[in-house]
């Protein structure tokens, strides 16, 4: 079990509150409307009403020992800028935080966030991939030009085995796992042999130029 603190109960900050006990997490959730913080209570392992930008306050909750801390506050930028100082002050090693804009994510950075959340953006991303790429299930952004994806199957690779496809070769992809929906099954790293069945779905790891030629296949 990990443990994780959120500081901004607003939309987002709830919901990834949730999700995190939800996944069966230590969550503590922080903010400084009692509302929020009664909202979130059944779905946290502590709700707690604080200012976060009390430091002294802040200092006593012992964030320090948390597996992430997530910066959700509001759209005054002083408030998260000072929030994220505060936290890597206190020698919180992994910060995310969400940012406004790019600009505001770029200082945030400089403050001891390390990891930048655009919400919005990245919805966006995935909502246009969802529509220009019906074939990819899921998409996950790694770097400027690799993907992590889940994708189902082109025409020309079932029947097939990974050996006879020969992806890596071919593509310059790699299949880390298949899921398999009949039966319903998980295979991390599957076998050379692994026949392709059009109930799959491959889970695949390459650069963004290499994945949209198999994109591309009908």
């Amino acid at each position: 079990m990990k443990r994780f603190a959120v500081i901004g109960l607003g939309n987002f900050g709830f919901h990834a509150a949730k999700a995190l006990y939800e996944d069966g997490n230590e969550v503590i959730a922080i903010d400084g409307d009692k509302a929020r913080v009664h909202a979130i209570d059944p779905y946290s392992t502590e709700a707690i009403v604080l200012d976060a930008l009390d430091k002294e306050a802040l200092s006593a909750l012992g964030l320090e020992s948390m597996d992430g801390v997530i910066v959700s506050t509001g759209t005054k930028i002083s408030t998260s800028l000072l929030i994220c100082l505060y936290l890597h002050e206190m020698g919180v090693k992994n910060i995310l935080a969400k940012a406004i804009d790019e600009d505001h994510g770029k200082i945030l950075r400089r403050v001891g966030a390390k990891e930048i959340i655009h919400p919005e953006r990245d919805m966006a991303i995935r909502v246009s991939r969802s529509l220009s790429r019906p074939n990819f299930l899921d998409f996950v952004p790694l770097a400027d030009d690799y993907d992590l994806v889940q994708v189902g199957p082109p025409r020309e690779f079932i029947g097939k085995t990974l050996a006879e496809l020969n992806l890596r070769a071919r593509y310059n992809v790699n299949i880390i796992a298949i899921k398999e929906l009949v039966p319903d099954n998980f295979i991390l790293v599957p076998p050379a042999g692994f026949l392709i069945k059009d109930s799959d779905i491959l889970i695949m790891l390459g650069k963004t130029d290499d994945i949209k030629k198999i994109r591309e296949l009908k």
